[in-house]
């Protein structure tokens, strides 16, 4: 028994440091670190030319939205380019690019993924900066300003922005609740990390990189935006975090369209951890590697695997009068019941918040299953068919 009792506190003492201590953990740090003044941006005007590259497939319901957007983001016409690829779009999407004259359209009639269009389409970037932007999403006008804000320090490599997800009109879109609440978290452990040291990825909506840096992506990567940001940190360059620069899109369709969505990302994470193996050296990547391991390596790869080791192992370690296991058996038995509960609610688009979040949790850790089942059996495209979002709805500016 006594190796069962260190099996199961191992393990849970994994599981609360990837969901909660690594945050504490991070937020002492930088309340230490804040101690040292630190003001590396100047306060002069820096507009270093960018380029806007919005890779799209069939979005003719949104592109032109997509595009008035763009053409709307408060920077200087001759500063910023708009660079849009449409490969393998069956639809009008094509037609309804060409009808704006300051937007650049890089088309091929073969659909061959995203790596592969942002591949081609890099070539033709001259500007100092790019940012990268999904064609489903809304940018707030000054985005562009405050991004660029952070290439003032020549060790920051690549900036990632904020993603909103906005339920309709604020009604109770279920699926919307789950995303919001998961981005409200991820949001601020990316303000902490930013904060300690680096941003460990960044999301598609809106992120980008000093053009120098770029690195030719595999056509077979599932999650651009994430290699293509943790490259730049394997060299050497930090990744910055700007809330003040946000892209915001419509919540999934239903929990359905969220869970296809949520498998093919979590395959993709496999696939990433895979493709970046170098960074779990601490001794060679150090702060990089610890936040990396900590926010991404045990939430991916090891927790979901750990949860019911966790909970056999109690079970095991169920005595009389070792009030403990007990206690801490009931919690879990609770916790899974509150979690069925959330379910069957959120089935019906009902929500009581506290069984939501219960269920939330389960439910991503169960799209990490089912992509690891896509990851070893090779069967996640990159030509993904798009999850179904719900009716867009314009940012706050």
């Amino acid at each position: 028994m006594k190796a069962v009792e260190i099996i199961f506190w191992v393990c849970f003492a994994i599981v609360f440091y990837s969901y909660i201590g690594y945050g504490i953990l991070l937020w002492l740090f930088v309340k230490i670190k804040s101690k040292k003044k630190n003001n590396n941006q100047s306060e002069q005007n820096f507009q270093p030319t960018v380029s806007l590259i919005v890779a799209a497939f069939n979005e003719a319901d949104f592109i032109e939205k997509k595009i008035q957007n763009s053409l709307s983001l408060h920077y200087p016409e001759d500063k910023l380019k708009l660079l849009f690829v449409a490969d393998g779009s069956s639809d009008n999407t094509v037609d309804i690019i060409t009808q704006f004259s300051r937007v650049e359209l890089h088309y091929k009639p073969e659909r061959q993924g995203k790596s592969m269009a942002i591949n081609r389409i890099m070539p033709f970037v001259k500007s100092e900066i790019v940012v990268f932007s999904d064609a489903n999403t809304l940018l707030n006008k000054e985005c562009i300003e405050e991004i660029v804000k952070h290439y003032q320090d020549e060790k920051v490599g690549a900036v990632a922005g904020e993603k909103v997800v906005r339920s309709i009109n604020d009604s109770g879109n279920i699926a919307g609740d789950g995303e919001g609440l998961y981005w409200k978290y991820e949001s601020f452990l990316k303000k902490l990390d930013a904060q300690f040291y680096s941003v460990v990825g960044a999301a598609g909506e809106l992120f980008s990189i000093r053009t120098s840096l770029f690195e030719h992506v595999d056509k077979n990567v599932l999650l651009d935006d994430f290699i293509i940001s943790m490259r730049i940190c394997a060299k050497g360059y930090k990744v910055m975090y700007e809330p003040a620069a946000f892209a915001t899109e419509a919540p999934s369709f239903s929990l359905k369209e969220e869970q296809k969505r949520k498998i093919r990302i979590s395959a993709g994470g496999y696939q990433s951890v895979f493709m970046l193996k170098e960074l779990l050296n601490i001794f060679k990547y150090g702060k990089l590697s610890f936040q990396y391991i900590s926010h991404r390596v045990l939430r991916w790869i090891v927790c979901p695997w750990l949860l019911p080791i966790i909970f056999v192992t109690n079970a095991l370690l169920l005595q009389p009068g070792n009030n403990l296991y007990i206690i801490l058996f009931v919690c879990q038995c609770l916790f899974y019941v509150a979690a069925t509960f959330g379910w069957l609610l959120a089935k019906s688009n009902k929500k009581v918040k506290l069984l939501y979040v219960a269920y939330y949790f389960l439910f991503m850790n169960w799209a990490l299953y089912l992509g690891f089942i896509r990851f070893i059996s090779n069967k996640q495209t990159v030509l993904w068919d798009k999850a179904r979002r719900a009716e867009s709805i314009l940012p706050k500016t």
